[in-house]
């Protein structure tokens, strides 16, 4: 195991020995478990079915109806795994997909994080009433930054657990660019912990994206039973596919089409 993972773990193990792990395994350090497995081991890639990752998204202001129309026009053809969009526009989603594996996505606490815990569950509640199957919700960075991690984990839980309770999962971004690599790992542990499925790079309105170099720790420290998802600028199908390698399951973009089309 990298020891500097490792250390940054025996600083907050508390918050290791809080919750069961997501594998069910009894373990020392949630980081050693040999059922999770934090090595270089990936998910299994179909380079060829470049769709199936793909939360095909649009997520800017001045999104109209006809660009929600549009949107779920395109993941029908290309049966991208999500759209990924604005919660006013769930609804419109909803009557607009009409494949079975296409699935309603939508941004929670978005894009800074920083609404109360109470706003983002009922925000939450209400997607999940509308029709999401996947809340992606940002984390309180400054709670990151000023070390308040049990605030991190129990709101990201009560998330987890609202979207468990209604057939959903539940995606964390943690803004990396904003993030030391000692805070990525601490806010994919603590994302894992508490219950999330998946941890996820970016909102796309920060200072930069999703880098290689953060999806592989990340996937590094979450193993192999959980998502994690690469997003923001990624433009093309050499981007996807360099996130892809690097430990990435789940792709948010805005150029699907590009990405998929020969």
């Amino acid at each position: 195991m990298n020891n500097k993972i490792k250390k940054i773990l025996e600083d907050i193990v508390t918050l290791d020995e809080i919750r069961p792990c997501k594998c069910d395994a009894k373990h020392e350090y949630c980081l050693s478990c040999p059922t999770c497995r934090v090595t270089k081991i990936k998910p299994k890639i179909n380079y060829e079915q470049l769709h199936q990752y793909i939360d095909h998204t649009i997520l800017r202001a001045d999104a109209q109806t006809d660009d929600i129309i549009e949107l779920c026009k395109q993941a029908n053809k290309y049966k991208f795994k999500s759209v990924c969009l604005n919660p006013c526009h769930i609804e419109a989603a909803k009557k607009y997909i009409t494949g079975k594996t296409t699935l309603v996505c939508t941004v929670i606490g978005f894009p800074l994080g920083a609404n109360t815990t109470v706003v983002k569950l009922i925000e939450t509640q209400q997607a999940l009433d509308t029709g999401a199957k996947e809340i992606d919700m940002v984390i309180n960075i400054g709670w990151l930054k000023d070390k308040e991690y049990q605030k991190i984990m129990s709101e990201i839980h009560i998330l987890a657990t609202t979207c468990q309770q209604n057939d959903a999962i539940l995606k964390v971004i943690i803004e990396t660019c904003l993030l030391t690599q000692e805070e990525i790992v601490i806010a994919c542990l603590i994302a894992k912990k508490a219950g999330a499925d998946f941890v996820k790079t970016s909102t796309g309105f920060s200072v930069k994206g999703a880098v290689k170099e953060d999806v592989q720790l990340m996937r590094d420290v979450v193993g192999s039973y959980m998502g994690v998802k690469a997003s923001g600028g990624i433009r093309s199908k050499e981007d996807a596919i360099a996130m892809l390698k690097a430990g990435a399951n789940r792709l948010g973009t805005s150029n699907s089409i590009k990405i998929v089309e020969p």
